[in-house]
């Protein structure tokens, strides 16, 4: 996996699903049937749930110290580039990229359409940002300012030299304006600047207490009607996989919806990442909101009315 910076592969081993254990019959919340899933980590040790994993990776806080410093530490010992922060598949960003901005215009459109003729000074937060591979192909493009947010200290410095205002094809209204240093986990942004606060291939390095503090407080950061976006690697059945070289967790999509729940976080859009290498994880996106989505009401032709319904 990867720590703030780019993508969460496999690295040299291919996908272990997460096997799933028996359900606990006494357990009285089905939303957190997912905690109960059982797991496997990079060497194919069997965990029987996500909480026992956790128990013993961060069970004090001598053990959650190292997790995360031994985290960073693998990332600081990674080259600074495409190749280096995509874990030898920088092969891939534009096929990510592709798909990501298809799913931010869709977005941007519905959620935001007063930025589509200007009258919106966008700004956004480029969590795990690495070497700014992902402001520099997508978001400084429609965003008047991103600012980065990634704890890999050379990682940073190439996307500062990267984003310089010399070395972009943009108009002067948008610019990276803030490189800041700092692990997601202790990162509270500025209470209202954001329309977009953008976290792609970094979440799997929070324990699933940290997942929640996290998005608690980046919520403060939000402006009205802003929202998160989260682009991340899936575990393919209801579990989760965990890969003890980085220190990361990745999380199947009824995991990550159990922890959206907690954070008081709903739902407003979700996609696969289309195109992506069979030999990687599963790709998803999930557009975030704060407040329950509206629905939208349409109106139905005769032909779709006179369809038989079908019972769920």
């Amino acid at each position: 996996m990867l720590l703030y910076s780019e993508l969460l592969l496999t690295k040299g081993f291919t996908f272990f699903g997460a096997k799933d254990s028996t359900f606990n019959k006494t357990q009285k919340n089905p939303a957190r049937i997912s905690m109960q899933k059982g797991g496997l980590d990079s060497d194919g040790r069997e965990f029987k749930t996500a909480e026992e994993m956790w128990r013993e990776q961060v069970g004090d806080e001598s053990k959650k110290t190292d997790w995360y410093r031994e985290g960073v530490g693998y990332w600081e010992g990674v080259e600074a580039s495409n190749d280096g922060v995509l874990g030898g598949f920088g092969h891939v960003s534009e096929t990510d990229i592709r798909d990501s901005e298809a799913f931010l215009n869709g977005i941007i459109s519905e959620v935001l359409p007063s930025a589509a003729n200007g009258q919106r000074h966008l700004v956004a937060l480029d969590c795990g940002s690495g070497i700014g591979r992902i402001t520099r192909n997508l978001l400084i493009r429609y965003f008047n300012e991103v600012d980065l947010l990634e704890p890999v200290s050379h990682f940073l410095e190439t996307a500062r030299e990267s984003l310089a205002p010399e070395n972009q094809m943009v108009s002067d209204m948008h610019k990276a304006t803030n490189f800041f240093c700092v692990p997601l986990q202790e990162f509270t942004p500025e209470a209202g600047r954001y329309d977009i606060i953008w976290v792609q291939w970094c979440i799997g390095h929070l324990t699933d207490d940290d997942f929640v503090s996290f998005f608690t407080r980046a919520k403060v950061g939000l402006k009205p009607g802003g929202l998160f976006v989260l682009k991340e690697n899936i575990a393919r059945t209801g579990g989760f996989v965990l890969d003890k070289e980085d220190r990361s967790i990745t999380r199947s999509d009824s995991y990550f919806k159990e922890l959206f729940r907690q954070c008081g976080l709903h739902l407003y859009k979700i996609k696969d990442q289309k195109g992506w290498p069979q030999e990687l994880f599963a790709v998803k996106m999930y557009a975030l909101t704060t407040e329950l989505p509206k629905k939208v009401h349409r109106t139905r032709s005769k032909v779709q009315a006179n369809r038989p319904a079908i019972i769920k």
